[in-house]
């Protein structure tokens, strides 16, 4: 189900039109519009999931299919070997601004830990 106000529900529903880099049956990915790093990309389930806390044990599978995706985004862009980061942020405090579950994947340069 999608929500007719989310952002990337539109994307996800082609109302508005982005360029995936990765997409399946269930999983999108696209570019970050403000990048953190050389590469960095949002992977998205296409159903609507607003935050970590919705997440139903019946969605393990699909928050897999997220986390292969990430790997398989890395290889593509080449970051798998030197390494990369994958975030998920849970509401406003944590720096959730678009409430669709979304992993961050970031690489290409070195990151500090803890992270920001």
């Amino acid at each position: 189900m999608n929500e007719p106000d989310c952002l990337f529900c539109k994307f996800a529903t082609g109302k508005i039109p982005v360029n995936f880099v990765y997409e399946t049956e269930h999983v999108l990915a696209f570019r970050d519009i403000n990048p953190q790093a050389p590469s960095h990309i949002l992977i998205i389930p296409r159903r609507h999931i607003a935050t970590i806390n919705e997440i139903e044990d019946s969605d393990a599978e699909l928050v897999g299919m997220l986390v292969t995706a990430a790997r398989d985004i890395a290889k593509q862009e080449g970051t798998d070997t030197a390494g990369f980061r994958v975030t998920m942020n849970c509401n406003k405090a944590a720096g959730q601004s678009v409430f669709h579950v979304h992993l961050h994947l970031l690489g290409g340069r070195k990151f500090a830990w803890p992270p920001g």
